[in-house]
């Protein structure tokens, strides 16, 4: 069931890219007669140039798509991952403050307290 799913998915992107493409050389034929025709512009003609790469763009992104896949597919595959690690406190501030002083002393007799 999972495979004809992933088959399905292939021929829609499939598809998707063909259509892509057959549209954009419709648009850029299209952008050719304008060209030629007497209210026709060099604007028109750089459409014709760019309606193709729109097009291939879909199957560019397909092609790259699969490509960053496998490469962390490989990347996983070659490095085994790290073991967790504990975060570690941030720095204690040393200032002369006698109350944060009093305060720390007696969060160390609650934790001596609590060891035991």
């Amino acid at each position: 069931m999972r495979g004809d799913r992933a088959m399905a998915r292939r021929w829609l992107i499939v598809a998707t890219c063909v259509v892509s493409l057959l549209g954009a050389c419709a648009l850029a034929w299209w952008q050719w007669n304008r060209y030629e025709s007497a209210s026709g512009t060099w604007q028109n003609l750089g459409y014709v140039l760019q309606w193709p790469l729109f097009g291939l763009f879909p199957a560019f992104m397909v092609w790259r798509v699969k490509r960053l896949k496998e490469r962390q597919a490989e990347q996983v595959r070659a490095e085994p991952a790290p073991p967790p690690r504990r975060p570690q406190p941030p720095p204690v501030a040393h200032e002369d403050d006698d109350e944060l002083a009093a305060y720390n002393r007696y969060l160390a007799e609650l934790n001596a307290k609590d060891a035991t």
